[in-house]
């Protein structure tokens, strides 16, 4: 669990159930949006602090206090441990603090299918979501499915597919998994070659303390002077999305990107993108290591896929996929979702590119059960309109994540933006528009937003310590910001209605 996720330490004494409990989450969380602007960079840990000491994702078994480790490699287990120490003060972790707040067991009062479907059916009704929103509701502690209304319909998912593309990954390849960084020797032809190994959270710093590391193992070879290439034949072919060459949300897809090819310094958002983010990081790398005192060759580096029997001179990893994860869900990251799905198919022994990550995901879903009647994958990120997903899917991936046998899941729940607080939903639920304002920090949510398409997916805490898995799906939507509005007051309700 990341530093953004750890207990928050507000006063125990006086919370004695469960009602109680959200109750002093509820005042403490008016608290902080009543001090929002006058301290407002300090919100988001303390929110997600309370959301957790809610019970929002506190149902889910034994977990590792954020103590991630990474997987080694015996033959250079020395090199993994410093590339691990300096992932791990990239990523900011801390040890965690005790918990001062119980969490809760989803043992509270159920709530009635019936008294949910008065309490919904209006709100998903309104006319801003076009004609109506699809949506499914789910107790997570007992899997009932206390709403459905077009549950089982695919539909345009937009960015709540990226719950799915988590919930693939961390199941296929674990949440300790980390993306690879290259650089390695090319005898023959006296060259470094730097490999992409599909991380678009690849630093400056980071290609710095490779191009350091790289240096010295040149050293070891009494090497002076060597040519740089790159290696990006891990994926079959640069790809652009079809969303569109040169769209700000996405840069061109391949598996070597200095800050998933951003030239505005920027790190999540849309942003101007190098057309060429690969050829941009290698040559920032050969820049470095000539920085390092390594001669190299003339003019930019070429393109060559590094042979069989190169040597491995230094290699960077990145943060473990649960941090990765966590990332992408909060900020809603379209590369980093791309590069995640393309490392499952690679795994699965797919190409990887969008019939690969398609196939990939697929099976893996299908493999956890979970149901894929209308569904297509069209890509990891949610930018494409021709995918589709139902809301059914959503939610009982939701529920599945928050299985306590299964808490290698977790961070499919951890990294939901929370309501008023992080990430995509810090500008919303502040009570104007929609009336919103009660979600807050009770509400943990993927949004999903493309012209004509409005959804969310997430959790949300009733008053008596139930946690419930949502997904609502809305097309043909007019006007994005009363859709939000709409979704985000059903949410609420959701939360607030004591629906028995």
């Amino acid at each position: 669990m990341c530093a953004r996720d750890r207990w928050l330490s507000v006063p125990h004494a006086g919370v004695r159930t469960r009602k109680g409990l959200v109750r002093t989450v509820r005042r403490a969380v008016q608290a902080l949006r009543d001090r929002r602007a006058a301290w407002r960079p300090a919100i988001g840990s303390a929110a997600a602090g309370l959301v957790l000491a809610a019970g929002a994702v506190a149902l889910t078994g034994p977990w590792d206090a954020g103590q991630r480790t990474a997987e080694r490699d015996h033959a250079d287990a020395a090199e993994a441990q410093r590339d691990h120490a300096e992932a791990e003060r990239a990523v900011g972790t801390v040890p965690a603090a005790a918990p001062v707040l119980p969490p809760l067991d989803g043992a509270g009062t159920p709530l009635s299918p019936a008294a949910v479907e008065r309490a919904l059916a209006p709100l998903l009704a309104d006319p801003a979501l076009g004609e109506g929103a699809a949506g499914a509701v789910v107790d997570i502690a007992t899997g009932t499915a206390l709403y459905a209304s077009d549950a089982g319909e695919g539909r345009a998912p937009a960015s709540t597919v990226k719950t799915l593309t988590a919930v693939a990954a961390l199941d296929a390849l674990g949440p300790d998994h980390r993306l690879t960084t290259e650089a390695v020797w090319d005898a023959e032809r006296e060259r470094v070659v730097l490999v992409g190994g599909g991380d678009t959270t690849l630093t400056r710093d980071d290609l710095r303390g490779l191009a350091r590391r790289t240096a010295r193992a040149l050293a070891e070879r009494d090497v002076e002077a060597a040519g740089v290439a790159y290696d990006i034949s891990r994926y079959p072919r640069e790809q652009h999305h079809p969303i569109g060459e040169g769209n700000s949300n996405i840069a061109t897809i391949t598996p070597l990107q200095l800050n998933a090819g951003r030239t505005d310094g920027s790190a999540s958002g849309p942003a101007p993108r190098t057309p060429d983010p690969a050829a941009e990081a290698a040559a920032v790398f050969a820049g470095l290591l000539a920085d390092e005192g390594i001669r190299g060759g003339d003019g930019r580096p070429g393109r060559q896929t590094a042979p069989e029997d190169a040597q491995r001179l230094a290699v960077h990893r990145s943060a473990p996929l649960s941090v990765l994860v966590e990332r992408m869900l909060t900020h809603s990251d379209n590369d980093l979702a791309e590069a995640v799905a393309r490392t499952v198919a690679v795994d699965a022994g797919q190409p990887a590119d969008f019939r690969g990550v398609d196939r990939a995901l697929t099976a893996r879903l299908d493999a956890l059960g979970l149901p894929l009647d209308g569904v297509r994958l069209a890509d990891a990120s949610g930018l494409d309109r021709d995918g589709r997903v139902s809301a059914a899917l959503l939610t009982r991936a939701l529920a599945l994540a928050a299985d306590p046998q299964r808490p290698e899941l977790r961070p499919a729940l951890t990294g939901l933006p929370v309501a008023g607080f992080t990430g995509t939903l810090a500008g919303r639920y502040d009570g104007e528009g929609g009336g919103a304002g009660g979600g807050a920090g009770l509400v943990r949510a993927k949004t999903g937003t493309l012209t004509g398409v409005n959804a969310l997916a997430g959790t949300a805490v009733t008053a008596d310590g139930r946690v419930l898995a949502f997904a609502f799906l809305a097309s043909d939507t007019r006007e994005p910001a009363a859709a939000e509005a709409a979704l985000d007051a059903a949410a609420t309700r959701l939360a607030t209605c004591g629906c028995r």
